[in-house]
């Protein structure tokens, strides 16, 4: 099974892009973040005739999230985040799929920092982790995928010594993400790649994508009862050349099927 974390920045705008890629590499589950398109507009009979079943939640101009699945229908279990019911964006949605629980995720980027937008990051992810220490020991397989707008260490950024004070890097963010992983979770890219440099997000400025100047911003999480099935991990780069691309590559997981 193919599992798969891609912001698209703008599903309209990008629909094409999608649609080619879906047919291209077929994955099994799919996590789209920042679809900037309120519910109404996402494209759902697309989708559905390229073979997916869908849940999303969109939100007008900015953020908006979705799971996708080949085949089958995605029975939701929640659309937002608990711990903070005056909090609207649409950033977070979760559901059984394929016999595994699947959050998907647009962390907030939180610049400038600091500011109120770093604060909000910042609350986001203690929600998170809250969230997250509740479903890491399960039984159940568990994965958390999608963009975490975290550079975990210094080789997951071209030239960290630029990112120190960026929202993405600052000490507070890493160290979350360190807590994150110390509850049991298993960041699948470094779990099987743990020397090499991996990006998945190259800005649109400066050539980023020619240079090679990338960051890894995206990952997937596995808690402890899927771990064992991991196979495979890596980045689709190249689809980040195509024309008209996100600034982000899909991102994934192989796992074996269960005994």
């Amino acid at each position: 099974m193919r599992i798969v974390t891609y912001n698209i920045n703008g599903i309209g705008a990008r629909l094409p892009n999608l649609l080619r890629w879906l047919k291209e590499s077929s994955p099994d589950v799919v996590c789209l973040q920042e679809l900037k398109a309120p519910q109404e507009n996402f494209p759902e009979a697309a989708i559905r005739e390229a073979g997916y079943g869908v849940i999303w939640h969109g939100q007008k101009s900015w953020n908006g999230v979705a799971i996708l699945a080949r085949g089958e229908e995605p029975k939701e279990i929640r659309r937002t985040l608990p711990g903070d019911p005056e909090d609207v964006h649409s950033r977070y949605i979760e559901a059984h799929v394929r016999g595994l629980t699947l959050g998907c995720l647009y962390l907030p980027n939180g610049n400038p920092a600091p500011g109120p937008k770093f604060d909000y990051k910042l609350g986001w992810l203690k929600r998170f982790l809250a969230h997250a220490a509740a479903l890491a020991p399960g039984p159940h397989p568990v994965v958390l995928a999608g963009d975490y707008n975290v550079i975990p260490t210094e080789r997951d950024v071209y030239k960290p010594e630029r990112w120190v004070n960026d929202a993405l890097f600052r000490t507070e963010v890493r160290e979350a993400f360190k807590q994150l992983l110390a509850q049991g979770w298993t960041d699948a890219l470094r779990a099987l790649h743990p020397d090499e440099t991996i990006y998945t997000f190259w800005d649109f400025f400066r050539n980023a994508y020619e240079r090679d100047a990338g960051l890894r911003i995206d990952h997937l999480l596995l808690n402890s009862a899927v771990r064992g099935r991991l196979t495979a991990s890596g980045v689709d780069r190249a689809v980040r050349g195509w024309e008209k691309p996100s600034d982000h590559a899909p991102t994934w997981v192989e796992l074996r099927d269960e005994a």
